[in-house]
């Protein structure tokens, strides 16, 4: 079957990545996969057209508003992946929630990643309950075996020894919604009593007027690196390097870079909010803060507790290991589309 999938792409954002991941899952079972980005297109007509030059079949769409609401009155049966800011964001926006209402009568299918996804869209949409499916992210991580920490900490301007480092790494891209200067003003603070700790923030820039306004405040602020995106492999070799993985977003789907940290024995401090404590126990896969002064707090302990942070590894290891197989996602996938199928041949 000649599918269309269509995402919110921006490189190297949790979006691109499930996208690419799932499009692979789809091609493994036989099917040809044209992933397009949907902010190349501007109306459903648009779509349409691309549909009948591409003789496409059906669609898959990664984010109900985004995504979801270009597919309508289209003619070929599409499903939808929940992205997180549609459940969170756009859901509070009148227009928005009647037009992902519609969206979600004509899809044969919507997967969220969490069970608190699900409880949400069946609140907002109860009609669609029957149709709404919960399938965690699956993930797999490949470090650049090639990577050099040392070369990419002078690249940083971190002229420090790395045996006596601790680098907090926060990924996401450069938009509001992932809040990346909420902690800087308390760690810049804390890097100048322990000079040797630093937060590095890496990620596209999504938005440029807050990235502006995210470049100039880390210029002053020291301590705190801002890094432009990377490659997927280098990332994870960054994020296997360095000390923990943070996450300060305002609100979240499912943070791929979390589950990332985790099967990569990488310790997580997450704000507390639903996304991240769908996948983040506190004091047991990782440690939540509420608010700055609370986020200095647990670094400090995490850093002079050794034994803390073996357990919290071992135990989001554990975790990924356990509840986000790539292989069961993959069958998923397999399995949804297949009602696609089923309604191409009907």
């Amino acid at each position: 079957m000649r599918l269309l999938f269509l995402a919110a792409l921006r490189r190297h954002t949790g979006n691109a990545v499930t996208a690419q991941r799932v499009r692979d899952h789809l091609e493994a079972a036989g099917h040809v996969c044209i992933l397009k980005d949907a902010f190349d297109f501007e109306s459903p007509s648009e779509i349409s057209n691309f549909i009948k030059a591409e003789n496409l079949e059906a669609a898959v769409a990664l984010h109900l508003y985004r995504g979801g609401r270009l597919l309508q009155g289209n003619g070929i049966p599409f499903g939808i992946i929940f992205g997180g800011t549609d459940l969170n964001e756009d859901v509070n926006q009148g227009d928005k929630n009647k037009v992902m209402g519609k969206v979600l009568e004509e899809a044969r299918f919507a997967v969220a990643f969490t069970e608190s996804m699900k409880q949400t869209a069946q609140r907002q949409w109860p009609r669609a309950k029957d149709k709404i499916y919960v399938q965690s992210q699956g993930i797999a991580t490949v470090p650049n075996t090639a990577f050099n920490w040392n070369t990419f900490l002078q690249c940083s301007e971190i002229n420090q020894s790395a045996d006596n480092l601790h680098v907090f790494l926060l990924i996401c891209g450069l938009r509001q919604v992932k809040d990346p200067l909420y902690l800087v003003d308390a760690f810049s603070e804390w890097h100048q009593e322990e000079p040797n700790v630093y937060m590095v923030i890496v990620g596209p820039e999504v938005d440029p007027v807050f990235t502006r306004e995210v470049k100039a405040k880390v210029k002053r602020t020291p301590g705190v690196r801002l890094i432009r995106e990377m490659a997927q492999e280098d990332l994870h070799a960054v994020m296997k390097n360095c000390f923990a993985l943070v996450n300060s977003s305002v609100s979240e789907g499912m943070s791929a870079a979390i589950l990332e940290a985790m099967d990569l024995e990488v310790p997580v401090l997450a704000r507390n909010i639903p996304g991240n404590t769908a996948v983040v126990k506190h004091e047991v896969t990782g440690l939540l803060f509420s608010d700055p002064q609370e986020f200095v707090q647990l670094a400090k302990r995490l850093v002079s507790n050794p034994s803390l942070e073996k357990e919290i590894v071992a135990n989001g290891r554990e975790y990924v290991r356990k509840y986000h197989s790539w292989q069961e996602e993959r069958q998923t996938y397999r399995q949804l589309v297949r009602t696609l199928e089923r309604s191409t041949e009907d």
